[in-house]
This record gives C-alpha cells, sequence and structure tokens, in this order.
C-alpha cells in the first residue's frame, strides 16, 4: 500500500512542478509585455532621461 501512496506522492509532486514552472513563465512573459507597452509609451525625450532610446526597450523588457 505504501508504495501505491508514494507513487502518487511523486506524481503529484511532478505535476506541481510542472504547473509552477508553466505559471512562472507566464508570468514572467506577461511582465516584459507589460514593461513594453509603458516604454512604448514614452516619448524619445522621456527614454532620453532614463537612460534609453527606442532601441533599448526589448532588451529591457527582456531583463525584467
Amino acid at each position: 500500500m505504501s508504495a501505491v501512496e508514494m507513487s502518487h506522492s511523486r506524481a503529484a509532486g511532478g505535476l506541481g512542478l510542472a504547473f509552477f514552472r508553466v505559471t512562472t513563465m507566464v508570468s514572467a512573459w506577461n511582465d516584459a509585455r507589460i514593461t513594453r507597452r509603458e516604454l512604448s509609451q514614452l516619448t524619445d525625450r522621456e527614454l532620453s532621461d532614463i537612460g534609453l532610446t527606442r532601441s533599448d526597450i526589448e532588451r529591457v523588457a527582456r531583463s525584467v
């Protein structure tokens, strides 16, 4: 009986880990999307004030 319970526990742990990884990836994608959107709405002058150019937006979004 305990072998069956251990198998279920391991399977549930694997599913939990997979779910955690997927939610982490979706969260990171969404953070990058929001950062990209917000920076894209700034004027060139505002970007310059924070030391960025339009070509920096994608790099910054990926690093969030």
